[in-house]
């Protein structure tokens, strides 16, 4: 049973799934009241499969909750807050968009993130064409490095201006992925907290 100052996080890995190394894993091994979304095909996304494993996880989390979304987790996140009613956006104390792709995604950025096991076919992204528009219905935070190779910063400005949330560059930090360094990603936390604790 939860008390009422407890919030559920659910951490929403992108494309290929988060490893060991990567920030979330490393949140959800610290945070005691942490959920992972599961994709049943993390290799070959379709976005209304992957929203709809987001709302069926949210669904069953009691209490309020806080999104860490990373890469087109990012994306899926902003388009299942699009289908939710009033009532379930209320229970998102605040979202936490890191590293969201340009999208379409291009052949070529995909073959180059390292993703793809040798041999395997380019995946279609089904659903993921474009950035959904419009301001989040719930408090958000966008944060974009200077050298993401699956997002050019002028781009990430101009998603975090359509969405209508505030945008932090991190500065030179590639695609804040497992191959990023980040750890435990302190800054990262900070923001989070500034959710939790609001």
């Amino acid at each position: 049973m939860l008390d009422d100052d407890d919030v559920v996080l659910i951490t929403v890995p992108g494309w290929g799934n988060s490893g060991d190394k990567h920030w979330q894993t490393l949140w959800e091994l610290t945070y005691p009241l942490a959920r992972r979304v599961q994709q049943q095909d993390w290799l070959y996304p379709e976005r209304g499969a992957w929203v709809a494993a987001l709302d069926a996880l949210v669904r069953d989390s009691c209490g309020r909750i806080v999104l860490a979304a990373h890469s087109l987790g990012c994306h899926t996140a902003v388009e299942w807050l699009r289908t939710v009613d009033l009532a379930t956006q209320r229970r998102i104390k605040g979202v936490l968009l890191v590293a969201p792709p340009a999208l379409p995604i291009s052949e070529a950025r995909a073959r180059a993130s390292g993703e793809l096991p040798e041999g395997a076919a380019l995946p279609a992204f089904s659903g993921f064409a474009q950035a959904s528009a419009g301001c989040l219905p719930v408090p958000a935070v966008m944060v974009a490095s200077q050298d993401d190779l699956f997002c050019d910063f002028a781009t990430a400005e101009a998603m975090a201006a359509l969405w209508g949330v505030r945008l932090v560059d991190a500065g030179r930090a590639g695609h804040m992925g497992s191959h990023a360094g980040l750890g435990s990603w302190a800054a990262g936390q900070l923001l989070l907290q500034r959710f939790i604790l609001a």
